[in-house]
């Protein structure tokens, strides 16, 4: 599979792409660095999201996953730039629990691209899967101007 690394304020990212679209998004710098055309937009549109948020990601998505959290990670994308939903509020949408819709949260192979950050718990941040934790987590929020919890 082609993957395409980047520099970003958070460290090093690595894309993944199969079949057309955008698979995967990881912490760290990748082995194999492949110049792929949609590869290439990712990285320019992620480099220019990183300058000047705006947007939804445009570009094909298919994360691996069930249905039920292909479900809860396409409420995710409905979250507006500078905004949060709770664990619960995610769970009112999509059905299941605030614990599943926080598992299939932390499943999620697409950080920033399906905005995980923007779901918090009901009583501060929650958790993130981002390489550097919580502090990845408050970092996009800020830089993106939600309030925090």
């Amino acid at each position: 599979m082609p993957q395409l690394s980047l520099h970003s304020p958070l460290g090093p990212l690595t894309i993944t792409e199969e079949d057309g679209a955008i698979i995967a998004l990881d912490w760290g710098w990748g082995r194999d660095q492949t110049e792929t055309p949609l590869l290439c937009e990712a990285r320019d549109w992620l480099d220019q999201w990183f300058d000047a948020p705006t947007g939804s990601f445009p570009y094909p998505m298919k994360p691996w996953g069930t249905d039920y959290q292909k479900k809860v990670w396409a409420a995710l994308c409905e979250i507006p730039l500078g905004e949060t939903r709770t664990y619960k509020q995610i769970a009112e949408q999509v059905g299941g629990s605030p614990r599943s819709v926080g598992q299939s949260v932390g499943r999620n192979p697409l950080p920033i691209l399906i905005p995980c950050h923007r779901v918090v718990a009901a009583r501060g941040l929650g958790g993130y899967s981002g390489d550097g934790g919580l502090d990845d987590k408050i970092w996009l929020l800020e830089f993106e101007g939600a309030s925090l919890p």
